[in-house]
């Protein structure tokens, strides 16, 4: 009897792991201080079990705005991460350690409450407002990070009945200017909660780009968004790959930044005060961040952006997610069983430089580079919704031609 005690709480605590994991996800917020562009920016890694997500406009509140929503969320009910028309932008991960002892019923309310930000508030200050007004329990376990058009820069952890801020401005809260979370709350019981590693990695690449000015938009995307780096092993697996000393194509991928679970990554970098708040860039990888475009949008283009984001019907999913999934296939092959614990990652770097990461990267400069100068342009002169609109049918062609989704 004993034995099978053990048993049922082993399988009970392994399955406890395997779901939390799954909506586990790693974020950060950054000061205008820190980045290279002297703008602040958020960052959101999301991992979750719903895959398959997708970009809507939204024109249902005070502000218009663009979010990260589940592609059979077709009411659009819950918002993941957003930046809205007056250049308020936030996101969030979950936290696993408050509410430990709370017998509320109501839970997973995170994406609702950052769906009313989005539509209400254009300020930190109108967000905590928010907070404080919010009725209680609130149904949250959860690290909003957000950003505004003022400079502002903050996480704020919230439980079913209190909230904590941690202001990325704030020498003493963050000596290096930014924020990082996973999924444990400094607020809540020590050494509980899931995402130490990936912290860990997350404080030590964040650090690196710091001390050589190279916190910026581009390293967010592509060297956080497609981290490789494993800190309990010391290793970089895209050098090892790179240089052809792998001695098997496949990893271990359960403690990367981004592993089997991760289905987007989106980041929004703020202006700085006194700026056109419309600049307001939200940067968006709608899929598996290592077979995943990465694509520029704004609030002030409206319902107009680039069609290979949005919710297709019949697909039931946004195009990119759905080819970016099916690319992703090729890096985990082994679907039976513990099969995805693994990843083939000289799918996506290898000797020859022809791995999906390698092949994406040399589209995203050309991406950059012209979202660059578009914003440079912006910037010295007005610019209309249809300019916006012809960029945005670049950037579709330009992502169609990429995956070959013409064919």
């Amino acid at each position: 009897m004993r034995t099978k005690h053990i048993l049922l709480a082993t399988t009970l605590f392994v399955l406890s792991v395997l779901f939390n994991t799954a909506e586990a996800c790693t974020t950060a917020v950054i000061a205008a201080k820190s980045s290279a562009s002297g703008k602040s920016m958020i960052w959101k890694l999301r991992d979750t079990d719903n895959l398959k997500n997708a970009m809507r406009y939204f024109n249902d509140g005070t502000y218009t705005y663009l979010g990260l929503v589940n592609s059979n969320d077709t009411l659009g009910e819950h918002v993941w991460g957003g930046s809205n028309s007056v250049g308020f932008a936030i996101m969030n991960s979950a936290s696993f350690n408050v509410n430990e002892n709370d017998t509320t019923e109501l839970k997973d309310q995170e994406g609702v409450f950052m769906k009313l930000a989005l539509q209400t508030c254009g300020s930190l200050k109108e967000f905590e407002e928010l907070l404080d007004s919010y009725p209680k329990p609130s149904g949250q376990a959860s690290h909003y990070g957000v950003i505004d058009a003022n400079g502002g820069a903050a996480f704020y952890e919230v439980n079913n009945w209190t909230w904590t801020k941690f202001d990325a401005n704030d020498a003493a809260v963050a000596p290096n200017g930014y924020v990082i979370r996973t999924n444990f709350s400094e607020t809540g019981t020590p050494d509980v909660g899931f995402g130490f590693i990936r912290r860990e990695t997350a404080e030590k690449v964040f650090a690196k780009a710091l001390e050589n000015n190279k916190l910026d938009y581009r390293t967010v995307l592509q060297r956080f968004s497609r981290c490789t780096y494993h800190p309990v092993f010391d290793v970089n697996y895209r050098v090892k790959f790179e240089k052809g000393e792998n001695e098997s194509p496949f990893i271990s991928s359960d403690d990367l930044i981004t592993r089997h679970g991760s289905s987007s990554t989106i980041v929004v970098e703020g202006v700085k005060p006194g700026d056109n708040p419309a600049l307001t860039t939200i940067w968006t990888q709608v899929g598996f961040p290592h077979t995943t475009l990465s694509l520029p949008m704004w609030v002030e283009g409206g319902e107009d952006f680039p069609s290979i984001l949005a919710l297709d019907k019949e697909l039931e999913n946004s195009p990119l997610n759905e080819v970016a999934l099916e690319w992703k296939g090729k890096c985990y092959p082994i679907t039976r069983s513990d099969g995805y614990h693994y990843m083939k990652f000289d799918e996506l770097i290898n000797q020859n430089n022809t791995g999906i990461v390698q092949r994406i990267e040399l589209v995203e400069k050309e991406i950059f580079d012209k979202t660059d100068e578009f914003l440079a342009q912006w910037s010295e002169k007005a610019i209309t919704s249809s300019h916006i609109k012809s960029f945005y049918k670049w950037l579709n062609e330009k992502a169609v031609d990429f995956y070959d989704l013409n064919k």
